[in-house]
């Protein structure tokens, strides 16, 4: 029986209701789960399944680096290259450089078309496949730049290359953290590769990044949403003055200029360390306990392979990856299209909540509202201030000032006042009182607007001692459900709008907000940070950070974002330096999954070099090498 087609668009539309599992005190999307669960189940069949042509015997024994190699561990191609340039040219600069550089990375290393007879083995395909959805992220982003900055919102072909870029970046970030599984259980930091781990570490956080400012540029509920949330975490470090989450614009240029190009060259670099170093080498099938064993063993790790090898078309190999990622992720843009939750606006929340519009309001007017005493960057307040002994957000003062009563109330209203005698009244009354009589003005009305009841678009108030305020409160609402007040907040910006620092601030102070975020579960008690709307995937890759604020103990303190800060900032800084600290590099050797990776090199197929087919960890060569020619050959280490 056939699904009816209106039946299968439901089931395809993930911008629905949003589903979600629950445990005792963690909740996380289906979306979220499902994107977890398929890349554990990549994982593990990357582990198990057979490669393609692993039984096929290698051709020969030499290093894997280069074509011509004879069996004796002679790769021309593979050794330095002659510099054909004029003898007379040698000692130029430039000669220099090319000579050095064909040394390090000679042609039959940076293009090789053969491999070691181990790299055989699903899970070395999760790097060229990580490559190739980037190649796919930055292609469609540049499809999406053509069209301006919000066309995806408003034509359909903008929309869908939007769709081909959320699920191209979807897949990217899915394939880099399988690529760093395997490489943990390889261990592929041995044999002087430490920094290839490195750069691959840092470029994986560079893509975090570059994914974060790429969803606060959606210009839509979930960007507010991050933005405002996560702007409490940076301004702790005292960076939200410099790198502010609010302002669209400045995260736009980000996303697209500045962290693209520091991205890039750091997966270049990752690649040409991976093509100079080569890869890691198995780890013995046995745990090695013997010192000079082990030394002997590090040696060989850093000696280049000179074990059986296999052909190897790395041109071909990329291409098929980019097509079949390319295949994928249209697949995934046509069927499951991508968010579209409209932006919460001042005129919409006029209209939906104008009773919680009104005491926001009233609240920013007296100066009682929570940005009204935040403190940096944005004033001299104390109550969004974190410290654990020094304060950077102290340190580093006010940088977007901002008064709330001017910003968010009197300044727009004043500029509506000239057509609008009672409220020019209102205001200069207002004006000219004195700031208690002020305070009490703005406290009787929050006490009064608790109990307002509205006569068509007009509220009213129980009978108070409301001054001007009253007036005040009536011509904001009015000016909000016009559109007037977004644009009001907005206004006075050099060229381009898209500062919205002083709305979303706004927006943020009121209940209307965070209750429409947790119908969403986008709320940080419902693990916020890893969700999107509806049913689509958020970013579980942000889990370390989130992690901290459901952590018993720490969960509560008032201090929580810088916590949270310190604690990312200390595993990042552990993750990087795996290679350097004994207990934690020597995990893969404990926790044998390598097995798994070069099992069919393990497993005795034949075509090992070993008596009993086993791939042995070759004996580090003599040190000599063959140089080339010219003044800048140094003695071979």
């Amino acid at each position: 029986m056939m699904m009816d087609r209106a039946a299968l668009v439901a089931a395809l539309n993930l911008n629905g209701k949003g589903h979600f599992v629950h445990w005792t005190w963690f909740t996380v999307s289906v979306a979220n789960l499902v994107v977890i669960l398929i890349m554990m189940a990549l994982f593990g069949a990357a582990l198990i399944l057979p490669f393609p042509g692993h039984n096929r015997r290698a051709s020969h024994t030499g290093p894997a680096s280069g074509p011509g190699a004879d069996g004796n561990g002679d790769a021309p191609a593979a050794r330095a290259v002659v510099d054909p340039g004029d003898p007379e040219d040698q000692a130029m600069w430039t000669a220099r450089i090319r000579r050095r550089a064909l040394r390090v990375l000679p042609p039959g290393k940076l293009l090789p078309d053969r491999q070691p007879a181990y790299v055989a083995s699903w899970i070395y395909i999760f790097g060229v496949a990580t490559i190739a959805a980037l190649a796919v992220v930055i292609a469609s982003g540049t499809a999406i730049a053509l069209g301006g900055p919000d066309w995806w919102k408003t034509n359909p072909v903008g929309h869908f290359l939007n769709s081909v870029h959320l699920w191209s970046v979807e897949m990217f970030m899915a394939f880099m953290v399988i690529h760093l599984w395997g490489k943990f259980w390889m261990a592929a930091w041995r044999g002087r590769r430490a920094l290839t781990w490195i750069t691959g570490v840092v470029a994986f956080m560079a893509s975090i990044v570059e994914c974060f400012t790429g969803y606060l540029s959606q210009q839509n509920f979930d960007a507010q949403w991050i933005a405002t949330n996560g702007k409490d975490a940076i301004n702790t470090t005292g960076l939200g003055g410099f790198f502010n989450l609010l302002n669209f614009g400045q995260m736009l240029m980000w996303h697209i200029v500045l962290i693209p190009l520091v991205l890039i060259a750091l997966v270049g670099a990752h690649v040409l360390m991976v093509r100079v170093r080569g890869v890691a080498h198995p780890l013995p099938p046995t745990r090695i306990r013997d010192k000079a064993a082990r030394r002997a063993a590090r040696a060989a790790d850093a000696a280049e392979w000179r074990g059986p090898t296999r052909r190897y078309d790395i041109v071909k190999e990329a291409t098929v990856a980019t097509a079949i990622c390319l295949a994928l992720v249209l697949a995934l843009a046509g069927f499951l299209s991508s968010p579209n939750e409209p932006a919460v606006s001042m005129a919409t929340w006029a209209k939906v909540a104008p009773d919680d519009f009104l005491a926001t309001a009233a609240s920013e007017l007296g100066l009682q509202s929570p940005i009204s005493t935040y403190g940096q960057p944005y004033n001299s307040g104390s109550d969004g201030v974190q410290r654990l002994g020094i304060s950077w957000q102290s340190l580093a003062g006010v940088h977007i000032p901002i008064n709330p009563a001017a910003a968010f109330v009197v300044n727009p209203l004043t500029a509506e006042s000239a057509t609008t005698p009672a409220l020019r009244a209102a205001l200069a009354t207002w004006n000219s009182a004195s700031a208690k009589q002020q305070g009490d003005w703005s406290q009787a009305y929050i006490t009064g607007v608790a109990k307002v009841t509205f006569n068509g678009d007009t509220p009213v108030l129980p009978a108070g001692n409301y001054g001007p305020v009253a007036t005040m409160m009536t011509s904001e609402l009015a000016m909000a459900r016009s559109g007037g007040l977004d644009a009001a907040l907005i206004s006075g910006q050099t060229f381009y709008g898209t500062n919205y620092t002083k709305p979303l601030l706004f927006l943020a102070d009121g209940q209307y907000y965070s209750n429409l975020a947790a119908s969403q579960h986008l709320t940080g008690d419902q693990w916020g940070v890893t969700n999107e709307t509806g049913n689509y995937p958020g970013q579980p890759w942000l889990w370390l950070f989130q992690l901290w604020y459901h952590t018993p103990g720490i969960k509560n303190s008032t201090n929580i974002d810088l916590i949270a800060i310190y604690l990312t900032g200390a595993a990042t800084i552990l993750l990087l330096a795996i290679p350097f600290v004994p207990g934690l590099r020597r995990i893969p050797e404990l926790v044998p999954v390598h097995r798994l990776i070069w099992k069919d090199q393990e497993g005795g197929n034949g075509d090992g070099d070993g008596p009993d087919g086993h791939l042995r960890t070759p004996v580090a060569p003599p040190a000599t090498e063959t140089q080339a020619p010219g003044p800048e050959a140094p003695a071979a280490t």
